[in-house]
């Protein structure tokens, strides 16, 4: 079988699918984190657990969902329960491991912005705000960060923080009393970057096939620091790759077509 050609996004979304566990219990939202999850359980995470931020426990949807509210989620799950109760037993309980972040920006320590751009006071833009974040950041056992690596997104400065990843660094994280560990990776479209042992800064440790360590260095604002050993990552495989793309939702079952247009209604 011939190998088949992928883009940056489908590297993301296999690198990250590769960091669930086999019996992983993941905190997802709707885009790549869902893409990821249900291409690992389609793979090596069989047993892997899926908790929608709509409050569908252990979902094994057979086509990528729309929305967090599509019917393919409820109706795949073992159960599903309120939106509070999602946060106050589930997430806050301990029983999420590992729980999906996307935002605006990110700082060295993976500090996270989806508040505004710009000044807080008169913004730029005003984006769409914490949702759940600060809460999955500070109560699953680990978090995985999904951005597209340039500088406007690596920022040397957060417009404003959102939600906490490492803090100031150094131990400063431990002072805040959460029992999550923050984010453990930052998986990007040029390779993954994790956290230092010692110091908590993002260290570039993995470069996607084809990709220079000069390129990311170039998308990030901060001067970033480079593991001494950088590993490529590998790259998808033709199963992964044609499990990824079956996932996707046909146009017969599109339920968007069935949405009323603006003209429609008036």
């Amino acid at each position: 079988m011939s190998e088949l050609s992928y883009s940056p996004e489908e590297m993301m979304v296999v690198a990250a699918s590769r960091l669930l566990d086999p019996d992983d219990v993941v905190f997802i939202g709707i885009g790549l984190p869902s893409k990821a999850a249900n291409l690992a359980r389609q793979t090596h995470a069989p047993e892997l657990s899926m908790i929608y931020e709509s409050g569908t426990i252990d979902t094994k949807p057979t086509v990528l969902p729309l929305s967090i509210g599509d019917p393919e989620l409820s109706r795949t799950a073992k159960a599903v329960v309120s939106v509070p109760e999602m946060f106050n037993y589930w997430l806050q309980g301990g029983w999420i491991r590992t729980g999906f972040l996307g935002a605006a920006q990110i700082d060295r320590f993976a500090n996270l912005n989806s508040t505004v751009i710009g000044d807080y006071r008169k913004p730029k833009v005003r984006l769409p705000g914490a949702g759940g974040a600060p809460e999955i950041a500070n109560f699953c056992n680990r978090t995985l960060v999904l951005l597209r690596q340039n500088p406007r997104t690596f920022v040397e400065k957060l417009d404003f923080m959102t939600t906490v990843g490492m803090l100031h660094g150094g131990k400063s994280r431990q002072g805040l009393n959460v029992p999550g560990r923050g984010p453990q990776a930052v998986i990007t479209d040029l390779g993954i970057l994790e956290p230092d042992a010692e110091n908590g800064e993002l260290v570039l440790t993995h470069l996607h096939p084809g990709v220079s360590a000069e390129a990311a260095i170039e998308s990030t604002s901060w001067p970033l620091k480079v593991a001494d050993q950088l590993v490529e990552t590998e790259k998808p495989s033709t199963k992964q790759l044609e499990i990824l793309r079956a996932l996707v939702p046909s146009e017969e079952s599109n339920v968007a077509e069935l949405i009323p247009s603006t003209a429609d209604l008036e």
